[in-house]
């Protein structure tokens, strides 16, 4: 009876929100995507390059998984703007004008599910 009770106590916080299975290849895709871009990520002033860009990004997006239900909610939350300063993130490439990483991820996951309906 008491393990029925504790279940049921505790049912709600065991319940996470996540991306979709059969969408967490996007996310996949997009840390991946900044890894190998090339471009600098700014947050809060510093800059980083894609391994060390994505890695914050990969923790922002453990932190906030219960927030998370698809993709734009994984940028949204974890890719768009620091949860201290709230200074948008910007990211510059080579030849582009430098943009918030939420406009540019948003961009790219477009072009990805493109590809994939082909």
């Amino acid at each position: 009876m008491n393990k029925i009770f504790i279940i049921i106590l505790f049912l709600p916080m065991m319940v996470l929100a996540d991306v979709a299975p059969n969408k967490k290849h996007e996310v996949a895709y997009l840390l991946d995507y900044i890894v190998r871009s090339g471009c600098v990520l700014t947050r809060n002033g510093t800059q980083y390059k894609g391994k060390d860009a994505a890695e914050h990004i990969q923790t922002k997006y453990d932190y906030y998984r219960r927030d998370i239900n698809n993709t734009e909610d994984f940028i949204k939350y974890a890719a768009t703007k620091s949860t201290m300063s709230g200074k948008y993130y910007t990211v510059k490439c080579n030849g582009q004008k430098e943009s918030k990483t939420k406009d540019w991820l948003l961009r790219e996951l477009e072009v990805y599910r493109m590809k994939r309906r082909f």
